[in-house]
């Protein structure tokens, strides 16, 4: 078992936030999973997306990777917590544990602040909807016109001040952050500095006389964006030139796996550094990209990762990914 926050994830081994949790019938087989430790919705927003034929997945044939033209959910926030709610008010004692953490995005604050609203609204209606924990993801690369947050810090810094804002609000709301890929120390130090001014003063927020941090998690990394292949290189081809209509996506799986490792083992080392009383080190590492076999797992837990999420693997696979990555 993994606390993150105030949720228990037992065991510590999650579906990333991607397509294959995008209805109720896909998150109530991660919610039925054994293997899972708690259920990510995929990435909503207020409104929903706008998605159509360009947004897909191709699958690579010679290694468990993937390429990915995906935006957001099409489905509204509000449709996931209503699934959510019926999912946590039906659930057996065998899966009263387990936690939900929904997966949502905004580019401005009053967005975030409505979304948070709603989601706190959905807690508040008693103890079984306690285990709802929240991911913001700054991460998708496949916007047109939308740079992830997660490489702009003057961008991100406001949305975080809402996550912070509702964190000392209510202590016991676990917020974690999805994070892209990073590819020099500069991304990292200055992620952990807008984290680092986000620690309020315990007594302030929840009378435990400690600093804290009120993001709980981090999750990385999400896809590598700008990625092309070709048809050639894609299970079954693909209708044009190349593996996905849009020719640009998302990187995931097998390639991007050393990337993704490197960034769990960068940021463990740099929260490990922190000064012993420093809220920082209560930062929990969700390590997700290339997470396609139980040797891979083991690895994301050797770089650091406290909790491991899979992607790629379980689209190819279902939920059986997660047996097939508990190397039982």
């Amino acid at each position: 078992m993994v606390q993150v926050g105030s949720l228990s994830i037992s065991p510590p081994l999650v579906n990333a936030s991607c397509a294959w949790a995008s209805d109720l019938s896909q998150l109530q087989a991660l919610f039925d999973c054994p293997y899972t430790g708690a259920v990510v919705t995929r990435t909503s927003t207020l409104e929903g997306f706008a998605e159509n034929d360009s947004h897909t997945v191709a699958f690579v044939a010679s290694s468990a990777s993937s390429l990915n033209s995906y935006g957001y959910s099409p489905h509204p926030l509000a449709q996931y917590l209503a699934w959510t709610e019926t999912l946590l008010s039906a659930a057996p004692a065998a899966r009263a544990h387990k936690p939900f953490i929904i997966s949502t995005t905004a580019s401005d604050p009053d967005a975030l602040r409505a979304s948070l609203a709603a989601i706190q609204a959905l807690r508040a209606k008693g103890p079984a909807f306690a285990r709802i924990g929240v991911e913001f993801n700054t991460s998708c690369p496949n916007i047109r016109g939308a740079a992830p947050t997660g490489y702009a810090p003057a961008a991100l810094a406001p949305l975080l001040g809402v996550l912070a804002a509702a964190g000392r609000a209510d202590a016991t709301l676990t917020l974690g952050l999805k994070l892209p890929p990073y590819v020099h120390a500069g991304q990292f130090a200055a992620l952990l500095e807008l984290l680092r001014g986000l620690c309020v003063d315990g007594a302030d927020a929840d009378g435990a006389g400690r600093a804290r941090c009120p993001i709980a998690y981090i999750a990385c990394t999400n896809t590598l964006g700008s990625a092309l292949m070709f048809a050639d290189q894609v299970a079954g081809g693909a209708a044009g030139a190349f593996a996905v209509p849009t020719a640009l996506g998302g990187l995931a799986g097998d390639a991007l796996h050393p990337l993704a490792l490197g960034n769990v083992y960068s940021f463990a080392r740099l929260l490990d550094a922190e000064p012993p009383a420093s809220p920082l080190r209560d930062v929990v590492i969700v390590g997700i990209g290339g997470v396609t076999s139980a040797a891979a797992a083991v690895r994301m837990r050797a770089a650091g990762a406290s909790v491991v999420g899979s992607a790629t693997l379980f689209g190819k696979e279902g939920v059986r990914a997660f047996e097939i990555l508990s190397g039982e």
